[in-house]
Order: structure tokens, then sequence, then C-alpha cells
């Protein structure tokens, strides 16, 4: 693409970096914004600023945050004795948009891979003993990790970390494919899968780890 403004090819080229978005998407982004108010795009940048800058993370179950305890963890509406295991923040966005889930969360920030040297120290699992060891309400530890075989390494891995705790252990039901993604999941297999979840010992068959 040739452009009269290097401002406007600056900010073609800086959109182009999302995920997602091409140089013609970019463009059009652009073009939006130029014919937009200037307080409306200075509210924009500002939004985006701010985030960046000011989002932090729970210190107890590692969603993002405002604040140093995320809004789900204080809720006095939660259920405290319930907590979902995920792998990512997207993950809890999309159990979230089913309203059928009521529990607190633990995000994991990834899942055991060998292969790419993600080990247990690599990801939330320490903290999630310690969590569970500290808050005695806590009686149901459900593994909604991603149907793969990375994700049930990891489920197995951490079943066999949290034995010795007087939890029950479940997982989301098979709705969802294996090798499938939690964040591309309809919301009614989602909500169907979590209302459904299964013991552990009927979700992974360690002859296949």
């Amino acid at each position: 693409m040739i452009f009269s403004s290097m401002l406007i090819e600056d900010a073609v080229a800086e959109f182009s970096k999302l995920p997602g978005i091409g140089k013609k998407t970019a463009l059009r982004m652009v073009l939006h914004l130029l014919r937009t108010e200037r307080t409306e795009v200075d509210g924009f940048t500002q939004a985006i600023t701010a985030m960046k800058h000011g989002i932090t993370f729970c210190k107890q179950c590692h969603n993002v945050s405002d604040t140093d305890i995320c809004a789900v963890c204080v809720s006095s509406s939660r259920d405290k004795s319930q907590v979902c295991v995920v792998e990512n923040i997207r993950d809890v966005i999309a159990i979230e948009t089913t309203q059928q889930y009521n529990g607190l969360y633990h995000v994991l920030g990834g899942i055991l891979s060998p292969l790419d040297g993600i080990g247990p120290d690599q990801i939330n699992i320490a903290s999630l003993q310690d969590r569970i060891s500290k808050q005695p309400d806590i009686r149901e530890v459900i593994m909604a990790l991603n149907p793969t075989l990375e994700g049930d390494t990891t489920v197995y891995y951490i079943s066999k970390q949290l034995a010795a705790f007087p939890v029950r252990i479940t997982a989301i039901a098979r709705g969802i494919s294996f090798g499938g993604e939690l964040e591309y999941a309809d919301e009614m297999t989602l909500a169907r899968s979590i209302a459904k979840r299964l013991p552990i010992d009927n979700y992974v068959n360690i002859n296949t780890l």
C-alpha cells in the first residue's frame, strides 16, 4: 500500500499487528478513526493506555483485575465451595458468558507441555495447592481445560497433586470435542459441559498419557 501520509501509514502498521487484522482491515479502522470526533478518539486511546498501565492480575486466582483481588473472588454472591481451573483468561470469559457457573476460578496461565519446556513450575499449580490448603470452604475443584493431550496430562498431574486434600475433583463433560478449544465452543455446548461435569476418574484415561 502507498500512503500520502506517514502518520496514516504508521497507524495502519500498528493496527495490523493485532491478531487477525490485515492491512486492508487496519486501513478501514484508521480511516474510521480519522472521520471520528477527536474527543472520541482521545477517549479510545486513553482507555487502551489506562488498561495497559492499570491492569493487574488477581493475587488469588490470577484472573485479570483492576485491584489486587478480582471482583469474582470478593463477590459475596459467588459459591466459595467451587473452584474452576482454566488455562487462560479467555476461558474464564467463555464460561462466564454461559451464565451457568457461579463459583470461583483459578487461572493456570498455561498447560503442561514438556516439548515446549512448560513444566509444573511454569504455571500456577503451586498457588492452587496453597489456596486449597488455606481455604477450607473449597470442596470441589472443577477441571475445565481444553480436551487435548496436553490438557489431559495437566488434569491428571493436578489431580495427583490434590489427592491429599479433602476436595472433590471433577472435570467438564466431553461435550467439547477432543482437540477443540473452549473459547470457540458455542455457549450451549459449554454450558452443558459445565452442568454435566464428571468425576476425575471418568475423565482421564491414564493409559493414554
